[in-house]
């Protein structure tokens, strides 16, 4: 079974694609989140502040799809420059702390809207 799912307290798709989509009621695949509000806006050009704001948008979808960052298992990590690396680390350790999930860093030339980072996230539900 497919569930698509919107959150209400993120900012809305920039695209065609939904927020998330949950496999066989456990699985959540979250869509690449950047940095920008629930009113569309990008916050500051700084990879700490478009860091945050995009942890907290995935925070959101994950919690309208019933889990959350906890439950996280696997993040890919999209920077437009690997010197923010140390930067996005600082931020990303403050939300997943201890046990953090498995994660993927890579550098890109472009990201949407020009931000700095966007991740995405694969999660479980809670049972």
């Amino acid at each position: 079974m497919r569930e698509s799912i919107i959150a209400a307290q993120a900012p809305q798709p920039i695209g065609p694609y939904v927020h998330a989509v949950a496999v066989s009621g456990t699985l959540v695949f979250v869509s690449g989140q950047i940095g920008i509000t629930a009113s569309g806006e990008l916050v500051a050009a700084d990879v700490r502040a478009q860091t945050r704001q995009a942890l907290e948008n995935l925070r959101a979808i994950l919690e309208a799809a019933g889990s959350d960052l906890g439950h996280v298992v696997k993040t890919t990590v999209f920077l437009r420059s690997m010197q923010d690396f140390a930067a996005m680390n600082e931020v990303y350790a403050e939300f997943f702390g201890a046990t953090p999930p498995a994660r993927t860093t890579v550098e890109v030339s472009a990201l949407p809207r020009g931000a700095l980072v966007e991740i995405e996230a694969i999660a479980v539900r809670p049972l």
